[in-house]
């Protein structure tokens, strides 16, 4: 849910811009932070297991957003009652839901 949230929410945003992505999921934050999209791409969108990448398609259209704007990837903390948490699940959930 939360990659398809991202996905959306970056092709919403016009133009180029400096864009600020606030998730609890190190899944995805790390995904840029550590670059591992980068050896995805190498190993033909394959894990260190050598397992296809779950959700390519989502991976893909989050990674041409990323080079259409200058994203900033924040992790917050999750599963708690930080509210800074409780917003970015709100506006996941409210891009999903459109």
């Amino acid at each position: 849910m939360e990659l398809q949230a991202v996905a959306e929410g970056l092709a919403a945003v016009p133009g180029r811009r400096r864009v600020h992505i606030h998730s609890d999921s190190a899944y995805i934050v790390n995904c840029f932070l550590e670059g591992w999209w980068e050896r995805w791409e190498k190993n033909g969108w394959r894990n260190s297991q050598k397992q296809a990448v779950a959700n390519r398609d989502l991976w893909e259209r989050i990674l041409a957003e990323t080079r259409r704007h200058d994203v900033v990837w924040h992790k917050v903390a999750g599963h708690s009652g930080d509210l800074l948490n409780e917003r970015v699940d709100a506006l996941a959930r409210g891009a999903i839901a459109g």
